[in-house]
C-alpha cells in the first residue's frame, strides 16, 4: 500500500510542478495543457506524419514515401472473388498516371521511367494489376504511380517477383482470406574500409529511389482462424529463374526491423499454425514475353506441411 501510495504521490507531484497545484482531475487539465503548447510548437512544423496513407480502392492501399517516391508499403486483401477475372477487364485498357493525391512536390512522374529499356528499371507494380482484375476500376486503380517503383525487368520484375505474385494468387485456393503486405527495402553494404554505407540509385526529375531489395508478407486466414504466414525478401536484381522462391524466406522479425513497422502483434500467437512453409505448388515457368491467364490446382496442403518447431511460433 505505501509503495502505491508513493507512485501517486510522484504522479501527482509531477503534474503539480507544471500547474502549480494539485488537485482532483489535474491529469486531465495537464493533458488539456499539453495538447494547447503541442498546438503553439507545431505551428509551423512540418505535416505530421511524413508519409501519406492512401486508400486506392476498396480493397487495397498504401502508405506512401514522400522522400522516396514510391511507397513505404502496400497492403491487400484477397479472396477468390477479388481475383477472379471480371467481364471485358483488360490489362491494355490501365495507363500509368501520376497521383493527384499527393502533392505535385513528392510525386513521381512517367518522365521519371522514361528509357526504362536502357536503364533497366520497369515500373513495378507493389500491388499486382492481375490480383484486382474483378473489375476495369480496380485494375486501373493500380496503375496510379503512388504504387509503383523502380524495379529490375529481365529476371525480377518480369520473372522472379511475378512468380511470387502469381504464388500469392494461388493461395487464395487454401484461405478464407489473404492479406499481402509489400513494399522496399533499402539495405546498407559493407564497403572495403569494414563500415557500412547506404547506397542506392535516384532515376528521374524527380529523383526516385531505387530500393535495394523487396518484401512481401502474406497472411492466409483459413476458415477456422487459423492463420499461416510466409516473409519473402528478394533482391532487386536479376534471379535465376531455377532458384526457388522458398530462398528468399526470412524470419518475419527481420522484415520488421529493416522494414521499419511492425505486423507479427496484429494476430493472436494462439491463432498462429505456421511460419514460412510455403504450401508445395508446382509452378512450370513459361517463356519470357508469355503470360499465363491460370494457374494448376495445388497439391494439398496436407502433403507436405509439417508442424512449425517451437522456434518459428
Amino acid at each position: 500500500m505505501a509503495h502505491a501510495q508513493g507512485i501517486g504521490s510522484l504522479a501527482v507531484g509531477c503534474i503539480g510542478l507544471v500547474f502549480g497545484v494539485v488537485a482532483t482531475g489535474s491529469y486531465y487539465k495537464y493533458k488539456e495543457f499539453l495538447q494547447q503548447k503541442s498546438a503553439v510548437l507545431l505551428r509551423y512544423s512540418p505535416e505530421l506524419p511524413t508519409e501519406s496513407r492512401i486508400d486506392l480502392d476498396v480493397n487495397f492501399g498504401l502508405v506512401y514515401d514522400r522522400r522516396n517516391r514510391i511507397p513505404l508499403w502496400t497492403i491487400e486483401h484477397l479472396t477468390r472473388e477479388t481475383i477472379k477475372p471480371g467481364i471485358d477487364v483488360d490489362r491494355g485498357k490501365s495507363n500509368f498516371c501520376e497521383d493527384n493525391n499527393i502533392h505535385p512536390f513528392f510525386r513521381s512522374s512517367n518522365a521519371d521511367y522514361a528509357g526504362m529499356s536502357s536503364s533497366g528499371y520497369d515500373r513495378g507494380h507493389l500491388v499486382p494489376a492481375a490480383n484486382h482484375r474483378h473489375s476495369q476500376h480496380s485494375m486501373n486503380n493500380t496503375f496510379f504511380l503512388s504504387n509503383i517503383a523502380p524495379q529490375v525487368g529481365e529476371g525480377f520484375n518480369r520473372d522472379k517477383w511475378s512468380h511470387l505474385e502469381r504464388y500469392v494468387r494461388a493461395l487464395v485456393k487454401y484461405y478464407a482470406n489473404l492479406w499481402v503486405v509489400s513494399g522496399p527495402i533499402f539495405l546498407p553494404r559493407r564497403e572495403q574500409d569494414g563500415k557500412l554505407y547506404m547506397k542506392y540509385e535516384m532515376i528521374g526529375a524527380n529523383q526516385v529511389a531505387v530500393p535495394t531489395h523487396f518484401f512481401k508478407i502474406i497472411i492466409g486466414r483459413t476458415k477456422d482462424s487459423h492463420i499461416d504466414v510466409l516473409s519473402y525478401m528478394l533482391p532487386n536484381a536479376p534471379i535465376d529463374n531455377d532458384v526457388p522462391l522458398e530462398t528468399f524466406l526470412v524470419p518475419v522479425d527481420v522484415l520488421e526491423r529493416n522494414a521499419g513497422f511492425l505486423i507479427t502483434n496484429k494476430f493472436s500467437k494462439q491463432d498462429l499454425r505456421y511460419i514460412n512453409q510455403p504450401l508445395p505448388i508446382d509452378f512450370k515457368l513459361f517463356p519470357p514475353g508469355q503470360r499465363r491467364n491460370s494457374l494448376p490446382s495445388p497439391l494439398p496442403p496436407q502433403a507436405t506441411l509439417s508442424e512449425p518447431s517451437s522456434s518459428d511460433v
